[in-house]
């Protein structure tokens, strides 16, 4: 059995790096940005983005906890936990968007 898996293995990382030993796969710059403001900028929305994707699934973790915890009131708080720390991290992340978006007003001249 260990030598299955060994040979599996080998075979994953060979089918792995061959693209990369190959050149078929490169890698180009993930921010194409000209100044740090924009960078900055870039980087923010790439966590907005992120922390939208990640707000429905943990909902639905909390879902399932409630659905699944039979009347356990240790299930029932920690679906309770999630669904409340999510939705602080999604303010954070609002608030955190709001702020940049109010300091480059300011720092722009307001217009």
């Amino acid at each position: 059995m260990k030598t299955y898996f060994k040979i599996i293995c080998l075979i994953f990382f060979v089918l792995t790096l061959v693209p990369f030993l190959t050149k078929a796969i490169t890698f180009g710059p993930p921010f194409e940005t000209k100044s740090f403001e924009e960078l900055i900028d870039a980087i923010i929305n790439f966590i907005f983005l992120v922390a939208i994707v990640i707000v429905p699934i943990m909902i639905l973790i909390a879902a399932f906890y409630f659905l699944t915890s039979g009347g356990d009131p240790e299930k029932i708080r920690t679906a309770k936990k999630i669904i409340l720390y999510t939705f602080i991290g999604l303010f954070i992340i609002f608030l955190a968007k709001g702020i940049v978006a109010i300091i480059k007003q300011i720092l722009e001249g307001g217009s």
